[in-house]
Formats: structure tokens, sequence, C-alpha cells
């Protein structure tokens, strides 16, 4: 039974079914996603993504849905004089690791260079109280920053990939190992430029990553670490930076990854589904972005040429083609992945360097800031019809209307100092997690 999941309404997307009253529309709308919710994985026999109760979790990059968008409300439109009250501040090493929150607790991964061990740290997130600290032994020298993943964490679980390519699996009530995968040394990883950036995706059995080497991605079963499946890595594709994404495409389930040869769909099998070659330059830290109805936006760094394929199922074969390109001068983001709302994207693009930008699905610019300076390689975040936007180059916070006509910014505030402010946030009970490269804050952005 095939059921095609599309163009249901996403998380982020304003899309109402055509005909009928608005009731009857919004009534419709509410029953399919609740269909695509409760029936789709089961008649699909395919695992869903981890299912998030407590909406205010931000358990993995970008968010419990991938997305980078908060579900939380209530948030304020406007900041007290001097900026949000800051909660606390911890100390960190020079990188880019962002937290992942759990029930009240914050996990990231961080470097204490005096001992040279690498750590997997746990706060309580009301307080920034150390809770658990697991480190090993690992010189790793600085090369532009020393950490960069995110886990991803379950109830039981944190799932991490070290600097230099290992899985870790910790307890996360106690921190204590409970098994780890070198892929280097069993995949036949190549460690790349600047370590390792990818942040593991966490599904409700499983946990997938992206090695490169032997296999093009590996699903590994989250209690005991062992394959499920290993799909192929025919173009020898080395890993890349970016993260794997989870797509529904002609009503089929299934993983992307992007690397340096383009970009691959893999079914929950492991069996690659398509595949589409492409030239990226140097590393590719941004991750695909579906945006429904079969397209997939691609974009990087190094004057990658951005493009937008779309991806078609005729009875059990998937094909892609090419729906047009920018470029190798026009718009591309060099490190975060852009954002879907409302049938628009939104990401800093490098064609006015640094400038946060609105772009339709066609590729074109409906607005950009004209900020001196911009936001740099800076992170953004979506929660509440607004967008937090941190500029990469001096710490400065910005509150933005989430608009797809204009620019409205709503306060602004100085809450992290220094260079290469590119980490990205996570949010969760209303409290904005960000870093720089020697501190890890806490700000109050809901209603205390």
């Amino acid at each position: 039974m095939d059921i095609c999941f599309d163009d249901l309404p996403l998380a982020g997307q304003e899309r109402y079914l055509p005909g009928g009253s608005r009731r009857h529309k919004v009534f419709l709308r509410v029953a399919s996603l609740l269909w695509f919710i409760l029936a789709g994985p089961i008649l699909a026999g395919l695992p869903s993504t981890l299912p998030e109760t407590a909406a205010a979790n931000w358990p993995q990059f970008r968010g419990p849905n991938r997305d980078d968008i908060s579900t939380e409300t209530g948030l304020l439109r406007k900041w007290p004089a001097g900026g949000p009250k800051v909660l606390w501040t911890q100390p960190v090493a020079d990188g880019y690791s962002a937290a992942a929150i759990r029930d009240g607790r914050v996990y990231f991964n961080d470097y204490d260079r005096k001992a040279s061990k690498w750590l997997v740290r746990c706060l309580a997130l009301d307080t920034g109280a150390p809770l658990w600290q697991f480190s090993e032994k690992k010189r790793i020298r600085p090369n532009h920053g020393i950490t960069r993943t995110v886990p991803a964490v379950d109830d039981r679980y944190v799932f991490t990939l070290d600097p230099k390519c290992v899985l870790h699996c910790l307890d996360a009530e106690s921190g204590k190992q409970l098994w780890e995968k070198n892929l280097p040394a069993e995949y036949k990883t190549p460690i790349p430029p600047w370590y390792a950036g990818q942040c593991p995706l966490l599904e409700t059995d499983r946990v997938i990553v992206a090695p490169g080497g032997r296999a093009s991605m590996v699903a590994f079963k989250k209690a005991t670490g062992a394959a499920i499946w290993e799909a192929a890595n025919e173009d020898q594709a080395p890993m890349s930076h970016a993260s794997v994404m989870p797509a529904v495409i002609g009503g089929v389930r299934q993983y992307l990854h992007s690397d340096l040869k383009g970009i691959v769909g893999v079914g929950l099998d492991g069996k690659v589904l398509w595949n589409f070659p492409w030239k990226f330059n140097v590393s590719v830290p941004v991750s695909p972005l579906p945006v429904g109805a079969g397209r997939i936006f691609l974009t990087s760094c190094y004057e990658a040429e951005t493009v937008m394929i779309r991806v078609s199922r005729q009875d059990e074969k998937f094909s892609a083609e090419k729906l047009f390109s920018l470029g190798p001068s026009g718009w591309n983001s060099e490190v975060q992945t852009p954002i879907l709302y409302q049938d628009h994207l939104f990401g800093v693009g490098k064609k006015r360097r640094g400038q946060f930008t609105c772009l339709d699905l066609e590729g074109k610019t409906v607005w950009k800031t004209k900020l001196r300076g911009g936001f740099g390689l800076g992170s953004y975040l979506l929660a509440d019809g607004m967008f937090y936007l941190l500029e990469g180059g001096s710490g400065m916070l910005r509150l933005v209307e989430a608009d797809c006509h204009e620019y409205r910014e709503l306060d602004h505030a100085q809450v992290l100092h220094g260079h290469d402010v590119w980490a990205p946030m996570a949010l969760s009970e209303g409290k904005l997690l960000l870093r720089d490269m020697s501190q890890i804050k806490c700000i109050e952005v809901g209603t205390p």
C-alpha cells in the first residue's frame, strides 16, 4: 500500500488543503498530520524519527525534527534593558560543539587541553551545575577549533562523535560509556579536515552516521552498537561534515547525506535508493534540506554551486534531476543549514557575505539584510514566529520577526564576544544556549 506524504503540512510550514471552508481545511490538515504520525511508520514498516513527547526538548542537531525550529511559544518579543538575563556561564575549550538538551539536562562535547582529554559534559539546564563528565585520553591539536559535533540524546543514551571519528554511546544518567565504534579502524573512515563535524541522527531503535570509507551510511542498534545495516559506498566518497537528514519521498521514508561527490538517498533497510552527482569543494558542512514534493536544496561553501533537485519515484525505482542551480557566484550558505518556513528558505548567504536572506523555492531572493559586517558564519534558530540570529564575528544576538516579505528586527543584545561564534544554538524551556570559543552561556528568552 503506497501512501505519499510529500505534500502533507510539515512543522514550520503554513499550508492549507484546497477547497472547503477554513475550519474544514484546518480539520483536514490536523487529521492528515495525525494520520502521518500515527499510521505512517506502521504502514510502511519503518522506524520513525525519535518521538518527542516533551516539546521543550532539543535532543539533537537542529532540534527534535532536525529542522532548526522549536515548537515553544510565549517567548519574549522584547528583552530587558541590557539584554536577556544570563542564567549561567561555563568555560569551554575552543570549538563549535553545541548542546543537546533533554529533560532539564544539557549535553555537549569539550576538551581539556592541559590533560589532553576529550570530554562529554552534562550540566543542569536551570543552574549550569555539573552532573557528570566523561573523559578519554585523546591528543588533539587545535585546528581552527577542536570540537564540532552535537550529541544526540534520548531517555537512556547519549551518542556523540569525537573529533577523530569515534562514535561513543554513554549512559545518559551516569555518563558511563556503554560502547564505542572506531570508524577509522572499522570502516576505513578518513578523518576529515578540521576533524569530525557530523552529528548522529537518532531514531526510535537506531543511531545513524555516514562514515565514508567502506560504507556510505551505517545504522547501529542503540543498546549494543551492533550494525543493523551498512549502505554501499559505490563512489568511495570520504566522510563529510554534513549530517544525515531524514526525509519522506514518494511515500518512502529514507535518509539523505551529502558529501564531496553529491548526495545519496538510503532506505531504512540500508539499500541505496538513488544518488545525484554534484561537485562540492574542499568540505561539505551544510546538510541536505528536504523542502517538500521530492525537492531537496543543496548548498555549501568554497564557491560551491547551490542546486535544487527533485527526486521522483516510479514503481520501485527512484531518480533524481536538477531543477535549477544558482551558479558558482550565486547565493550559497557556507556553514549553516538553511531553515524552511512558509515555503521560503532562510539562511546566511555568501553572495553578499554574511547577509541573512529570504529565498523563494525557485532560488530567487525575496529580501536580504543590509547590516554592515553582516552575520558572517553565525547560526540561527526559529521559535515562536521569530528568528534568533547570531553575528558570527561579534557575538551580537538579533531577534527578528519571521516574515517572508521583509526583515524586521525586534531587538538585539551583545550576548557573546570574540571571533568565530559559529556554533548552533539550542532552545528548551525558554532558555537559549549559545557559545563562543571560550564559554557556553544560558540566557532567559522566555517568561520566567
